[in-house]
């Protein structure tokens, strides 16, 4: 099996090859690199969190605060990412990753590059945000 060590070498691979064993070998180890450094920037977010600075300004207090909540945001997506991971790498298993769940055409390299856990062509994609921001619209 040829392996495949960098992006441009994706990238320039012929379209006949899109999601071949040394590519999906490629985004399996992307993936579980991704899931290493999020549960390891998700630990470190916690103790940071767990172990608050002993402030006396108010001024300080509340930018503390409102950095302490934006953590909070970024903790909570990070959390969320890792079912994703965990789906994509299941998905590598079947050989069912980097097609669109809802249409089966390919997701495209470059879009898995940008996002890994991708689940859905851009097509697909775009209609299915169209389609929620159209239903959140009509709920006033």
């Amino acid at each position: 099996m040829n392996t495949i060590t960098s992006k441009e070498e994706l990238l320039a691979a012929p379209d006949e090859d899109y999601m071949n064993e040394a590519q999906l070998a490629y985004f399996h180890a992307l993936l579980v690199e991704l899931k290493n450094k999020t549960m390891q920037h998700i630990e470190e977010m916690k103790i940071s969190l767990s172990q608050p600075p002993e402030i006396n300004d108010d001024v300080d207090r509340a930018q503390y605060e409102e950095e302490s909540r934006l953590s909070l945001r970024i903790l909570d997506r990070e959390r969320k990412l890792l079912p994703k991971i965990d789906k994509s790498l299941r998905r590598i298993s079947d050989k069912t990753y980097g097609y669109c769940l809802e249409s089966g055409e390919p997701i495209g390299i470059q879009r898995l590059l940008i996002r890994p856990v991708s689940e859905y062509c851009a097509d697909v994609k775009q209609i299915n945000e169209g389609r929620e921001q159209h239903y959140f619209s009509g709920r006033k």
